[in-house]
């Protein structure tokens, strides 16, 4: 199907305006492009209730992380969703995911612990993926404070951020702490290697995030580090075998999609519980596009009640 209406012509605008790649630029450039597209530009009256936020710090593997707690409207005790902000590892933080937390949390109904763990290229692989596994470690030792269900602990994440969730939910099941009920993976990048993907040529341009993107973050942040590494590429791990279950979120116009597609059926294969939603018409980082789109906000409803499924006691 054709992209969606309203996402379309936001692309088309961006066009007009002469949007620039990421990789046209430094990383301090692109941060402050994505912060005013995700933080500066949004209108007051799209941010989404939620009953309280408290800004904290969590022990990461080499310091402090700033954070932010999400608390909904709901009686607990309550799951806890541990997040790991979207950006190529590079460029995201607490605040340009606010809105993606809160919408989770209010959707959901649970506690959001958002993580803004170290990044590139101040901070490459592995940092990322040991301060998210400090961050988790953290929050499963403190979970009398966050949803209080020490039961119903979750890693979430889009983009970079579902990179780390999914690798922390296997770095978890190996450490035997903490235990995980679930994993959300919103259109992950899961596999640095020259895995052969039509998606990565059939969406290379035009749909926000570009192939040349995309090799900007991995030189960043991989570096010369060995891309088959499982805790680079969760799809080229072996022993998936037993990780929690998993909602995956792919979409049409996404380079991404068809490596998040084949981890869906990787864990499958390994007799993983798996939901998997593919959006037609909507593109990488319509998680955060609800007030645009009203196909993407309906396709945010539907993750999130997939996930609260899940998450049924």
């Amino acid at each position: 199907m054709p992209v969606d209406p309203a996402i379309q012509g936001m692309l088309s605008l961006l066009e007009a305006m002469g949007n620039k790649t990421l990789a046209s630029g430094s990383p301090e450039e692109a941060r402050a492009a994505f912060r005013m597209l995700t933080v500066d530009l949004r209108p007051p009256d799209s941010i989404v209730p939620v009953s309280s936020t408290e800004d904290l710090v969590v022990p990461g593997a080499a310091g402090d992380l700033e954070a932010r707690v999400y608390r909904p409207e709901a009686e607990g005790p309550l799951p806890t969703i541990i997040f790991f902000h979207g950006g190529g590892f590079v460029i995201g933080d607490v605040e340009t995911h606010d809105n993606q937390c809160r919408t989770v949390c209010r959707q959901v109904e649970a506690v959001v612990l958002s993580v803004g763990y170290r990044v590139a290229p101040e901070a490459p692989f592995p940092a990322p993926v040991e301060d998210c596994l400090a961050a988790t470690r953290w929050a499963a030792d403190h979970v009398a404070e966050l949803g209080d269900d020490v039961e119903r602990l979750v890693v979430a994440g889009d983009s970079a951020g579902g990179n780390l969730a999914a690798v922390v939910a296997r770095l978890a099941r190996d450490a035997g702490h903490p235990p995980l009920a679930a994993q959300l993976l919103v259109y992950p990048g899961v596999d640095f290697g020259d895995g052969d993907y039509a998606s990565r040529t059939e969406n290379a341009e035009g749909y926000f995030l570009t192939r040349a993107d995309m090799e900007w973050f991995r030189d960043h942040y991989v570096g010369g580090a060995d891309v088959t590494d499982p805790r680079l590429s969760p799809l080229l791990a072996g022993g998936l075998t037993g990780l929690p279950p998993a909602v995956i979120v792919t979409a049409e116009f996404d380079p991404l999609r068809d490596e998040g597609e084949a981890y869906a059926r990787a864990l499958e294969q390994a007799g993983v519980p798996v939901v998997h939603r593919r959006y037609d018409g909507l593109i990488h980082g319509f998680f955060d596009l609800a007030a645009l789109s009203p196909a993407s906000a309906e396709a945010v409803r539907d993750t999130c009640a997939q996930l609260r499924r899940l998450l049924e006691r």
